[in-house]
């Protein structure tokens, strides 16, 4: 997937194993490559850095597994880059990251959406979904059992 004409620059950053932008084409325009095992809270920091150093017309080039990159395109939203300003090269067959709306943690999965899971944060069983919210960087879930009588 080619970037479109007049962009400045391309910070590629890559999560894991899995996760390689080295040999996207930036049509010969700066680049900047960062590596990172997965999408840590410091490697986060270390993104937001590299992108409130960059300049207006950058664009950025995440590649890996899926709950990684799309952690990464969050924290680059919160920077002020739009959607069409970033390239999202992930690999679906890795782990979901599953957001519980009651006490806010993340839990990863191997589990595909309509099944259970137990949040790691409060314990609630819940049913996930395939709704993705770009802004947390995961997948929703709810309280399975949340309509039954108690």
């Amino acid at each position: 997937m080619p970037l479109e004409p007049g962009f400045r620059g391309v910070i590629c950053a890559s999560f894991g194993a899995t996760g390689d932008a080295v040999g996207y084409d930036t049509g010969g325009r700066p680049r900047r490559d960062l590596r990172f095992e997965s999408a840590t809270p410091e490697a986060l920091s270390e993104l937001r850095s590299a992108l409130g150093s960059s300049r207006v017309g950058v664009r950025l080039v995440l590649a890996g597994p899926t709950a990684d990159v799309r952690a990464a395109a969050a924290a680059a939203a919160e920077c002020g880059l739009q959607q069409e300003e970033m390239t999202l090269l992930s690999d679906n067959t890795a782990a979901r990251v599953i957001y519980c709306p009651h006490c806010r943690a993340s839990t990863k999965t191997g589990r595909p959406a309509g099944e259970e899971v137990q949040c790691q944060g409060c314990g609630t069983v819940l049913a996930t979904t395939d709704h993705f919210s770009r802004r947390l960087g995961a997948y929703l879930g709810y309280a399975a059992l949340a309509e039954e009588a108690s």
